[in-house]
């Protein structure tokens, strides 16, 4: 299988903390920041992609799945700890 030339460029900035983290990461799966960037932006790119799904429903249903989203659950003890927890790349 040939590869395909790279000839397009993707230019972004970002903080050095960002930065700092996003090194850590490649350097974690032995790779270089670019090609850890890019292979990470596409397999997220993808996902999101395969995530656009249609569904349908009767009237009743979809009346039902409306009020459920409008009226999500209230977050445990548990979820609100956890949400609250120091991260862990910010040690």
């Amino acid at each position: 299988m040939s590869q395909a030339r790279k000839d397009d460029v993707i230019q972004i900035r970002a903080s050095a903390a960002v930065k700092a983290i996003l090194n850590r990461a490649a350097t974690l799966r032995g790779q270089k920041l670019s090609e850890f960037i890019l292979e990470s932006s596409r397999r997220r790119a993808e996902e999101d992609i395969l995530d656009q799904r249609v569904f349908f429903l009767e009237p009743k249903a979809h009346e039902k799945f409306l009020a459920i989203l409008d009226a999500p659950p209230k977050p445990s003890k548990s979820m609100q700890a956890l949400v609250k927890r120091k991260r862990a790349w910010e040690s």
